[in-house]
């Protein structure tokens, strides 16, 4: 997943850490897509079904835990820069805390992103997905 889109070069310090999620969520968008669509061929309709499940607030606000003891000093900064963020946004169909967390985590993967750090975010995707296989494991 290297960046594939633009030339263009940045430094991700300098952007704010909503513009930071803004980007972020969609590279997380598209690791859960590609993750997906890599399981089984399925209508359109589930396939959006299934990808909502992970990229919901509350869902990445409980990926954002399991994540915590695997983060660099810097990746936490990045996060609590983001999950403290002021986006003067209500949210609808989550609690504040799991938006603002949501916030941080989408935050997170686009600074990694924007720093050319794509084998790090594919190896904290393998986190959340291992974390998930475990769930699905338990009685």
């Amino acid at each position: 997943m290297d960046r594939f889109l633009s030339e263009k070069s940045i430094n991700p310090n300098e952007l704010s850490p909503l513009t930071l999620a803004f980007i972020g969520d969609t590279v997380f968008d598209l690791l859960v897509r590609e993750d997906i669509i890599c399981d089984a061929n399925r209508p359109a309709n589930d396939l959006h079904n299934l990808a909502v499940r992970k990229v919901k607030a509350s869902a990445q606000a409980a990926f954002v835990e399991k994540l915590m003891p695997y983060l660099t000093e810097k990746e936490i900064s990045v996060y609590k820069r983001g999950r403290n963020a002021k986006s003067g946004h209500l949210p609808r169909n989550a609690s504040q805390s799991d938006y603002h967390m949501a916030t941080g985590f989408e935050a997170l993967f686009g600074y990694l992103y924007l720093s050319g750090e794509t084998d790090r975010v594919r190896e904290l995707y393998a986190i959340i997905s291992e974390a998930e296989n475990e769930e699905i494991k338990e009685p």
